[in-house]
């Protein structure tokens, strides 16, 4: 393990070493001013990151395109997982709070009823706080499956599955955990549990999920790329660190007494409860002597994606608020080295944005001040692509796996296919990132002035998005790309060129939003076939 630990950390001291190299070729030249120095301490802090990437990227790559069975490769496991007997209790748990209940029960009862009742027992664990909710809930609740709900939503979603543990625990030794837009099948739950069987000091295994058949043209182009790098990443990352890996808080299993014991949440120094739980959870039982590792694999794990571009910054700017608190904890007792680099990179994951968007900024304002005349081109396009290969890359690779594998392949519907759903993916992804960079960081703006993120109720249903709500959401992201461009055209219209892939989102954040919801658009992605997974292909899960 220190040797793979030793080389991932080699490819990400290269890409950093390599990029700052980059950069400082490029702002040297024509003498260095305040802007040029501040341009390169953001990215300083910036090329983290990237490191990150390209680190998983190229050792995830090679396991998937080398190894014979690459989940298991990276979570080597001496038993049978697939055809071993099941001799342990395990409680299935959902927790919900406001959640209409006809999407949340079908693949729970579906799961149920594929598992073997001696073992399995199902529980709907609600944190709604609406009278009126709660007794819907509780009235679409089968015989056989247990309901429960609290007076308070204490702890948020942690307190209540560890109200859970507090009572059951000791009856059920394995919980497998699920969110209300999580799917999984009864093969992939039952693995997981002969994996825990096998290694009584295994304490939480995460299974890789992937996005479920989606008719929103949004959501289809955004988990069709997610798809293709967090396949490649998941690998990767396992491939390093091994038991020490992450939690996600859903379509995972974990033991249960030792959660019960080792995760129970201390309030921040403020007060407050922690919303993004899961990764402290699992640096606390990590650091208790348990393993925390990924199956890698995709079959059998789903998940819902945000509907629309609202939803999806929102659920951003949850998890910005949320990951962002663990600044209080990397210092606390109570944690192994692993488990603070665990919530450290949790942070770097939206610390990069406003960073970004600084350098973006930065280099408009020295264009509109006569800054940007000697800016060599030659070096400016390789530090462009540079960074864009750094950030893109497990996705990249991801695609490239598909295309090189002939089985694979035919799954996503054949090369022409996995081409289309590329390239129109890109241009997505593009326009989308542009668009997040600004929010994120407005967000931590946000929260530096002392305003919390609100937790609010999940849409998880497709919708139109007017140019009303466009308008009142994304004027500032527009009114910022506008800045820019214009800094940089006092320069030339060639930095204008140059900064379009990457800016031009933040201009066009009012229609992007409107026309990736246009049903429209989704009907025309969904019966040409674009960005179509292999479960759509295979008509699973509609």
């Amino acid at each position: 393990m220190l040797i793979k630990r030793l080389l991932f950390l080699a490819i990400a001291l290269a890409t950093a070493a390599g990029l700052l190299a980059l950069m400082l070729g490029v702002l040297a030249a024509g003498g260095w001013t305040w802007i040029k120095l501040l341009i390169l301490l953001a990215f300083v802090g910036v090329v983290p990151w990237l490191g990150i990437c390209v680190g998983n990227a190229l050792l995830g790559f090679a396991v998937l395109m080398l190894a014979r069975d690459p989940p298991r490769a990276v979570l080597p496991v001496d038993a049978d997982i697939e055809a071993g007997a099941i001799a342990t209790k395990v409680a299935v748990i959902v927790t919900v709070r406001n959640e209409p209940m006809e999407g949340v029960l079908p693949p729970l009862l579906a799961l149920l009823a594929g598992l073997e009742p001696a073992w399995f027992t199902g529980f709907v664990l609600s944190d709604t706080q609406d009278p009126a909710l709660a007794a819907a809930e509780e009235a679409a609740i089968p015989p056989g499956l247990h309901y429960r709900r609290r007076a308070d939503n204490a702890g948020f979603k942690a307190g209540n599955v560890m109200a859970f543990l507090d009572q059951h625990a000791d009856a059920y030794p394995l919980t497998v955990m699920l969110d209300a837009d999580s799917v999984m099948t009864p093969p992939a739950v039952r693995r997981l549990v002969r994996i825990m069987q096998a290694d009584p000091r295994m304490g939480i295994v995460q299974h890789l999920t992937v996005g479920l058949p989606a008719a929103t043209g949004f959501t289809r182009l955004f988990q069709f790329g997610m798809r293709a790098g967090m396949r490649v990443w998941a690998h990767g990352q396992a491939l390093w660190q091994g038991a020490d890996g992450p939690y996600w808080g859903h379509n995972a299993i974990l033991r249960s007494a030792a959660f019960r014991d080792h995760c129970k949440l201390p309030a921040l120094p403020d007060g407050r409860a922690i919303l993004s739980h899961d990764q402290v959870e699992a640096a606390r039982l990590r650091a208790a002597g348990y393993k925390v590792c990924v199956w890698a694999g995709e079959d059998g794990s789903l998940e819902a994606n945000p509907p629309a571009l609202p939803e999806f910054l929102q659920r951003d700017s949850r998890w910005l608020a949320g990951n962002l608190q663990y600044r209080h904890l990397l210092r606390a007792p109570g944690f192994a080295a692993m488990g603070r680099w665990q919530m450290l990179q949790a942070m770097l994951l939206f610390t990069g944005a406003p960073l970004c968007l600084a350098i973006l900024l930065l280099a408009a304002l020295s264009a509109a001040t006569g800054g940007g005349a000697h800016t060599p081109r030659g070096p400016l396009l390789a530090l462009t692509l540079a960074w864009s290969f750094s950030i893109y890359l497990p996705k990249l690779l991801g695609y490239l796996e598909v295309l090189g594998k002939p089985q694979l392949r035919r799954a996503y519907g054949g090369a022409g296919l996995v081409l289309r759903g590329m390239l129109a993916e890109t241009l997505f992804t593009l326009l989308l990132d542009a668009v997040a960079m600004p929010h994120k960081s407005i967000a931590m703006l946000r929260l530096a002035c002392g305003l919390q993120a609100r937790w609010l109720p999940q849409n998880r249903t497709g919708r139109r998005v007017g140019w009303r709500e466009a308008a009142a959401l994304f004027w500032p992201h527009t009114l910022i790309g506008l800045l820019a461009f214009a800094g940089l055209a006092a320069s030339s219209w060639v930095v204008v060129v140059w900064a379009l892939p990457f800016a031009l989102g933040m201009v066009l954040a009012m229609p992007f939003s409107v026309f990736s919801a246009d049903p429209a658009l989704s009907a025309w992605l969904q019966s040409n076939r674009i960005a179509a997974t292999p479960e759509e292909l295979a008509g699973l899960y509609r």
